[in-house]
C-alpha cells in the first residue's frame, strides 16, 4: 500500500436515488483484489479535510488506472452527499488503498461462493461477480441480495444478465414487487433453503452491522463454519 494519489473523477453513473458509482482515474494504480476498498480523503479551501471509506464496485482494470466506487448517499452526511452528487466530473481527490485483505475473492478460491448482500453492500459483492465473469469459473455462485424495495436495488440490469452459473435471489424487505412469492421481510433461515451446501462454500456478507449480524447467525445455524463466513459491515 502506498500513501495518497490524486484521483480524477471521470464519470458518474446513477444507480439509485441516492446511490452513485463514481469512476476515478488513478495515475500508477498498483491494482486491487474484488472485495477491497480504499479512503478517499477531501480538502475545502480553509484546509479542513474529511476522509472516508468506500468499497470499489470492479475488478481491476488490468494494466489500467480506472477504479469504481460505490458511494451511497447518507442523508445529512459530511461528505457522501457531495460526492454523490456535487464532486464536477473533472475535479480531484485523493484515495488511499487498496485497504483491506480478508474480505476478498479471487478466480484462485475454488469452490462454491455464496454471497449475501444487504442494500449498497452488494458493491464490493459486484467486484467479485465481476470477476467472476471474467475469468470464466464453472464453480456455482449464489446471490441473496436483500433491498427494501425494487427501486432501491443497485446495478439491476447487470444482476438481471448475469454470468452462466449465477444465482441471483432479491429479497425485499418493505415492499415486494406485485405477484412476489415472497412477502416483504427481513431475511430468514428460510431463505437459505436450497443454497450452495455448507462444505466447501463460500460466504461473503456485506451491509449494515445489524444486517450482517443477523444473516451471520443465520448462516452458523444452517451449518455454514465460521471459517467459511466472511463479512465486511458500516453504519
Amino acid at each position: 500500500m502506498h500513501g495518497w494519489r490524486r484521483a480524477r473523477l471521470t464519470e458518474r453513473t446513477k444507480e439509485t436515488a441516492t446511490g452513485r458509482t463514481l469512476t476515478f482515474e488513478v495515475p500508477h494504480w498498483p491494482g486491487h483484489l474484488p472485495g477491497q476498498h480504499v479512503d478517499v480523503r477531501l480538502t475545502a479551501d480553509d484546509g479542513y479535510q474529511a476522509v472516508r471509506s468506500y468499497s470499489l464496485a470492479a475488478p481491476a482494470d488490468a494494466g489500467g488506472d480506472r477504479i469504481e466506487l460505490g458511494v451511497q448517499a447518507a442523508f445529512g452526511g459530511e461528505v457522501s452527499p457531495y460526492l454523490a452528487d456535487d464532486l464536477p466530473v473533472g475535479a480531484e481527490v485523493e484515495v488511499m488503498g487498496p485497504l483491506g485483505g480478508w474480505f476478498v475473492w479471487t478466480p484462485q478460491d475454488r469452490g462454491p461462493l455464496l454471497l449475501i448482500a444487504g442494500g449498497s453492500g452488494v458493491v464490493p459483492v459486484m467486484a467479485m461477480l465481476r470477476a467472476r465473469a471474467a475469468s470464466a469459473s464453472g464453480d456455482p455462485c449464489t446471490l441473496l441480495y436483500s433491498v427494501r424495495a425494487p427501486d432501491e436495488v443497485w446495478y439491476a440490469t447487470e444482476l438481471d444478465a448475469v454470468a452462466e452459473g449465477v444465482r441471483v435471489r432479491r429479497l425485499y424487505t418493505r415492499t415486494a414487487p406485485e405477484g412476489s412469492r415472497r412477502p416483504a421481510g427481513r431475511i430468514t433461515a428460510d431463505d437459505l433453503l436450497g443454497m450452495p451446501p455448507p462444505t466447501d462454500t463460500r460466504c461473503y456478507v456485506c451491509g449494515p452491522t445489524a444486517f450482517v449480524e443477523h444473516v451471520g447467525e443465520l448462516l452458523l445455524a444452517a451449518g455454514y463454519g465460521p471459517d467459511r463466513i466472511r463479512t465486511e459491515r458500516f453504519g
